[in-house]
């Protein structure tokens, strides 16, 4: 498993600490930034972000912004992106249990560090289950494709 991280200004000390627990727990990631507090506009680190886990299928990608809503919008406009904005740990794992999400997006100004790191920690540990699931997700897939 690899990570993308990605988040705007106001998203940055969130995103940093979310990389320290990936390095805590040997996980493979790139960090995409940025790396200062100077005003960035989140749509291009959500596209980022969003055509590298299209690229890899294994990949999964997490965007902080100040809500996470931004992130989360343009996420979703990738085909292949399922983005899921997550408040709680359940919320992170049903989103894989069923929606096969592999994007997380957080909001920095809503959920703190710890509740951020209990979100992300069950995002990563939670499988997609298939089964009826798998046929949800392919009606996601025909929406998409109609979308062309």
């Amino acid at each position: 498993m690899k990570v993308i991280l990605a988040s705007d200004h106001a998203g940055l000390e969130l995103r940093q600490d979310l990389v320290a627990l990936l390095k805590e727990r040997g996980v493979a990631f790139e960090d995409l930034g940025p790396h200062t507090r100077e005003s960035v506009d989140y749509p291009d680190f959500a596209s980022q972000v969003s055509r590298a886990v299209v690229a890899d299928a294994g990949t999964l990608g997490v965007l902080v912004c100040g809500t996470g809503i931004g992130m989360s919008i343009v996420a979703n406009k990738h085909r292949g992106v399922r983005a899921a904005l997550c408040t709680t740990e359940f919320e992170a794992r049903m989103t894989r249990a069923h929606n096969d999400a592999n994007v997380l997006c957080l909001g920095q100004r809503v959920v703190g560090v710890g509740v951020a790191r209990g979100i992300l920690e069950a995002f990563l540990d939670t499988a997609f289950a298939g089964g009826r699931h798998e046929q949800r997700v392919q009606k996601i897939r025909d929406v998409e494709a109609q979308q062309r």
